[in-house]
């Protein structure tokens, strides 16, 4: 049973040939369960310690995320991604920047008012 925040078969073998083999012996946590408990903290916004069990171990998920953002994998995800899109012609390349700025009053920033009063000391990141 697919449930929500969970990648669709689909989309589990887009991305599956593009997670690294394990190198070790020893028997690890699937690669799928792992990949949808990071798919869950992300999409629902929890810490690493509070997503569910059916996952697996918080620190295995952690590790894992970590190392396939160190090794490139989720970048590859990412550009593979693109490129497929791409060539359906989902995706529209062009981008407008807009470089208008807007000023913020002073006093929307956290100013005193009047403009008087004690003067705050000036810290290490003042010099």
């Amino acid at each position: 049973m697919i449930r929500r925040h969970e990648l669709s078969d689909a989309e589990w073998e887009f991305v599956r040939p593009l997670l690294p083999e394990s190198l070790r012996g020893r028997k690890r946590l699937d690669d799928r369960r792992v990949l949808n408990g990071i798919v869950w903290k992300f999409r629902t916004g929890v810490a690493w310690r509070d997503v569910p069990e059916r996952y697996g171990p918080w620190a295995t998920l952690h590790t894992r995320f970590h190392r396939w953002a160190v090794d490139g994998t989720f970048d590859r995800m990412l550009r593979a991604a693109q490129a497929k899109a791409d060539a359906a012609g989902d995706v529209e390349w062009l981008v407008s920047v807009d470089s208008t700025v807007v000023r913020a009053h002073q006093h929307a920033a956290g100013a005193r008012k009047g403009g008087s009063g004690t003067q705050l000391s000036a810290g290490p990141e003042a010099v």
